[in-house]
């Protein structure tokens, strides 16, 4: 079976193999889907009703946008961290610890690296162009001269202001997961045997019982209380750890890590079931009527609407987690080819693609259209520009190498050549 993604939740061509196509097929599509997500995410951020300091603004938005950007933000990267936790577990066992630091070096930290020094200038360039166009016309000059300017300041801000945020945020939570193995390790000594079946017990019962996700949901309302705004923060702006956010994106992890020792509880897990359904719907409905209030601090149940929204938005998120997966359980666990290449893909799109949706954002935010067609135009040619690209500089070059595990044979460039010979 092929692998998909060059993070923390890659899994090697050998583990794979060894692990069951029908598994890892439904994951390989459940995290390919969290990243294509975030571009349709980035993609719908000019169209949001209200100004939230995006590049741009289009002259076209919608409410809709508003509720999609909220319930979107809630679960893509809970998923992406729960499963990078699953195949880091299975990765580390499978490979030894010397093999998976390896890995995780040359698959995370090396793109987070690299990736920083080339897309962090073209972000430049793109939001100033964005900026400018707000105030008349596109300017190009004074984006590449902002560009050259923020490298000429580097250290400053080095690493920080991208959305490879999340490259960072899984090496710190992989270095926390062996720290906590290992202390757990000398605490629990000789009665280690008994203490993992506990755990092992613990997260069972957890992704098996109804009771489970609102469970998990209470600590997480509780880190959500402590973000800066209503919902999760986007920790982009400094390399110093983001503690709430550290806890959550940290507990999605440790989950996955602990789920991957018994399948059955990851198979409980992706279960649909009514209950799961109901918490989804409750969840979704205390948060959309409860947003409006962020922006109203004077409002007489400011305090009191608060706490309603950070405890339905960590029931929204879990309930939004477990039926994602399940979903993908039930309609992807048979191998397909265009799934597993969209998975292997995955990652290459979501590192390049904020420029391009940017770029894309502004040069058609005067367009007198609507949201919708500029939204479908915006993701859509992203996705394109970023899988041809994948197909041509990418899959079979030493990139592939690095991002996939090895190099893959070329689909789209024999394709075309064949249809130039007809």
């Amino acid at each position: 079976m092929s692998t998909s993604l060059a993070d923390a939740a890659l899994t090697p061509p050998a583990v794979a193999a060894s692990a069951g196509a029908a598994r890892l097929d439904y994951l390989d599509a459940t995290r390919a889907f969290a990243l294509v997500l975030g571009i349709v995410f980035h993609a719908s951020l000019s169209f949001m009703p209200t100004y939230i300091g995006w590049a741009v603004q289009d002259i076209s938005t919608g409410a809709l946008v508003a509720s999609f950007v909220t319930v979107s933000h809630a679960f893509r990267m809970e998923v992406f961290f729960l499963l990078a936790g699953y195949f880091s577990h299975l990765t580390f066992h499978r490979r030894g610890a010397g093999n998976f630091m390896k890995s995780r070096f040359v698959r995370i930290v090396v793109p987070f690296v690299l990736g920083w020094f080339l897309l962090r200038p073209l972000l430049t360039v793109a939001w100033v162009m964005g900026f400018t166009s707000m105030r008349g016309e596109v300017d190009i000059q004074a984006g590449i001269e902002a560009a050259v300017e923020m490298l000429k300041a580097v250290p400053a801000g080095l690493f920080t202001q991208t959305h490879l945020w999340f490259l960072y945020y899984i090496v710190l939570v992989t270095g926390l997961a062996l720290i906590g193995r290992a202390v757990f390790g000398a605490v629990a000594g000789v009665r280690s045997d008994r203490w993992k079946r506990g755990l092992d017990a613990g997260v069972a019962w957890l992704a098996s019982s109804p009771w489970g996700l609102p469970v998990l949901a209470a600590p997480t309302a509780l880190a959500l209380w402590h973000m800066s705004h209503w919902g999760m923060d986007t920790p982009d702006k400094s390399l110093q750890p983001h503690g709430p956010v550290l806890c959550i994106y940290g507990g999605f992890f440790c989950l996955g890590w602990l789920l991957d020792r018994q399948p059955a509880a990851m198979a409980a897990l992706a279960r649909l079931t009514p209950t799961r359904g109901l918490g989804a719907v409750v969840g979704l409905v205390g948060v959309l009527k409860l947003s409006d209030i962020q922006m109203d601090p004077g409002h007489a149940h400011h305090v009191i609407a608060h706490y309603g929204f950070v405890a339905a938005y960590a029931l929204l998120m879990w309930s939004l987690v477990s039926l994602t997966i399940g979903v993908f359980k039930k309609c992807c666990s048979r191998p397909r080819g265009w799934v597993r290449y969209v998975a292997d893909s995955s990652y290459w799109m979501y590192l390049i693609h904020l420029p391009i949706v940017i770029w894309l954002q502004v040069a058609i935010a005067e367009v007198p259209i609507h949201w919708s067609f500029k939204l479908g135009i915006v993701s859509a040619a992203t996705i394109a520009i970023a899988l041809i690209s994948y197909d041509l500089v990418v899959r079979s070059t030493f990139i592939g190498a690095v991002l996939n595990g090895r190099r893959r044979n070329r689909v789209l460039g024999p394709w075309l050549v064949g249809q130039r010979g007809r």
